[in-house]
């Protein structure tokens, strides 16, 4: 959509400026696709920008279509990997009826937007990008949802250098719902469809798979392999074509990067990466693998032709011209000389037959040297160097003695008499199966055991500890996140029991400080304030809350204690007024009873004195003459 076209959608679109119910304002339109729209919006409850996709008002009618729109994006909400987008909020606008799903605002473009300024990108750049991508469909296929729509427009690059994934869980809902074929819509985008994706409908972790290894292959050429303005001729070569190795195309590809994208996008579900997460495992291999030696820029290959050979013929030997005749005696000598010459010629063709055999049964065949254990490149020269053709098995196994890239075994072996020029395979080493621990913290106990098996990993011993996060959290791993290990190896949990809740004493009637150590020992924190009291002594607790129960370890208990009654001094009245006096005596709490004498009305003494501490509501007496 071109920027005018998506002014004019701003200012005709119903939804912009909208309230989605009574919460979300519609502010903008992100980006318009042909199952829903996705607009930037506010969340006036919480004061922060969102993205709001809203499905089409013809999938909105459907109800298996909602129900399962909703199912799934409960699904994605608990995805665990950091590269994928946060599911906020999903529900239906009661006065529309708009089906809606709030997922969190990624500022920045997509990797289709890089795709198209920069082209073709230089190999390491290409698998930094991948890297996330793989990341997130692995947390997803451990949790058991598949994408099935993997493509640049759902990769979204952050201007603060985020990947993320988004529109997990829409395409599943989507295929599974009542909705026909008359609908118009296609379950993916055809570029990245798997064959049997196309033939069958059929998708599972492998369909990721292959999407993303077509994803690969347009990051390193700057191109999906098939394109047509027919989208059907694409799905075609899709089953019936296999994608060539990305080196057909740029230069600067190595053969392990090349075996990565060939094996990712085979026709054969079986014979890709069963899922994400081992496709995220080969590519750290091949990134161990290229090390320094990975190109800066792929370079567009040209069509290059092999200079033809001619070999010039010989010219024929002329004749002899016969200027004289043979003399006879002559012609008599050469009539014994004749079964002389056949011997020697005969000697001379047997030893050549001789040495033609020693050639063909020694010279021709040589002992294969060993290149074990040496690079790729150092064991091809040196095979080569001794006439062989050196074939690379594209099988490159594991082992725990060998590093990556090494040669660990050749056919025909080492000593071997074979004949020169024939090939000598060479299997190179992957180095150690290592399998990278995931990031498990914050995660739930079943879902840190889902995200292990799915780099072949298992959990090993778990600990349950009381902590302030819900119960069931993990709350650390041992080894940590980041670190590789062997397949099958134990990773130990612990887990978060929740809350411990503990018995509150009751210590009201108790002095402060034997309450204050009576609470601490029991594992609250006591908050004491200071009141008056005209039946509780001094220093005593007489209320706390709460006061009996259970409360979480660490919580506050609030006590209330004694300052004893309150008491006032009374003041200093005589030669004052009696009516200024007795003002300022009720003012300070106090009764006042007066005592007066015909006279000027003036306060002779009180009773008590003045200075006196009194309860408060005490009675002073006070005489006027």
């Amino acid at each position: 959509m071109s920027a005018v076209d998506l002014t004019v959608e701003q200012r005709t679109d119903p939804m912009v400026g909208a309230l989605l119910d009574g919460r979300y304002l519609i502010d903008a339109i992100i980006a318009r696709g042909g199952m829903a729209t996705v607009y930037a919006a506010t969340d006036t409850r919480l004061d922060r920008t969102v993205a709001v996709k809203i499905m089409r008002p013809l999938l909105a009618e459907d109800p298996d279509f909602v129900e399962r729109f909703a199912r799934e994006a409960r699904a994605a909400a608990r995805l665990s990997s950091p590269e994928v987008v946060a599911v906020h909020d999903q529900g239906t606008d009661a006065a529309t009826g708009t089906a809606y799903l709030v997922m969190e605002h990624i500022a920045g473009g997509t990797l289709r937007d890089l795709v198209h300024k920069r082209g073709a990108l230089p190999p390491p750049r290409a698998l930094d990008l991948l890297e996330p991508v793989l990341r997130a469909l692995a947390a997803a296929h451990a949790a058991g949802l598949v994408h099935r729509d993997v493509k640049p427009e759902n990769v979204l690059l952050g201007d603060d250098g985020r990947i993320k994934v988004t529109d997990f869980g829409l395409a599943r809902a989507v295929e599974t719902s009542n909705l026909t074929a008359t609908t118009g819509f296609f379950m993916g985008t055809m570029a990245y469809l798997a064959p049997e994706q196309v033939e069958q409908g059929r998708t599972d972790t492998r369909t990721d798979v292959y999407a993303a290894g077509i994803l690969l292959w347009e990051l390193l050429t700057g191109a999906p392999p098939y394109t047509s303005e027919n989208p059907m001729t694409v799905a075609f070569r899709h089953v019936h074509e296999d994608v060539p190795a990305p080196s057909t195309v740029v230069d600067g590809i190595s053969p392990a990067l090349d075996e990565l994208v060939v094996r990712a996008t085979r026709r054969d579900a079986d014979a890709r990466p069963a899922d994400a997460g081992a496709f995220l495992a080969e590519l750290h291999v091949v990134r161990a693998v290229l090390g320094a030696d990975a190109t800066d820029q792929p370079v567009v290959r040209r069509p290059t032709t092999s200079p033809t050979l001619i070999v010039p013929l010989l010219p024929a030997q002329p004749a002899a011209p016969a200027e004289h005749p043979t003399p006879v005696t002559v012609r008599t000598r050469r009539r014994w000389l004749r079964p002389v010459l056949w011997v020697l010629l005969l000697s001379l063709l047997a030893a050549a037959a001789v040495a033609g055999a020693i050639w063909l049964n020694a010279g021709r065949y040589t002992l294969t040297p060993t290149v074990l254990g040496q690079p790729q490149q150092v064991a091809a020269e040196t095979l080569t160097a001794a006439g062989f053709e050196v074939v690379i098995d594209p099988e490159q196994p594991f082992s725990e003695d060998v590093a990556a890239g090494l040669v660990l075994e050749q056919t025909p072996p080492l000593g071997e008499q074979v004949r020169k020029g024939s090939p000598v395979t060479l299997v190179l080493s992957r180095g150690p199966d290592r399998r990278v621990v995931p990031e498990l913290v914050g995660s739930t106990r079943e879902q840190a055991t889902a995200a292990l098996a799915g780099v072949g990993l298992r959990v090993g011993e778990v600990v349950e500890q009381f902590d302030a996060k819900d119960a069931g959290t993990v709350l650390s791993a041992d080894p940590p996140a980041g670190q590789a290990l062997p397949p099958d190896t134990a990773v130990a949990l612990v887990v978060s029991k929740g809350v411990e809740m503990l018995p509150v004493p009751d210590v009201r009637g108790q002095p402060r400080a034997a309450a204050e150590k009576a609470l601490a020992n029991a594992g609250f924190k006591p908050g004491v304030s200071v009141i008056f009291s005209e039946t509780v002594a001094a220093g005593t607790v007489l209320d706390q809350a709460p006061s009996s129960g259970r409360a979480p370890r660490g919580a506050s208990v609030a006590l209330k204690v004694s300052k004893g009654p309150e008491l006032i001094t009374i003041p200093d009245v005589v030669g004052t007024p009696r009516a200024q006096a007795e003002a300022r005596l009720k003012a300070l709490g106090l009764q006042v009873r007066a005592f007066a004498i015909p006279g000027p009305g003036t306060v002779r003494s009180t009773e008590p004195a003045a200075g006196t501490q009194v309860r408060k509501n005490a009675t002073v007496t006070v005489y006027v003459f």
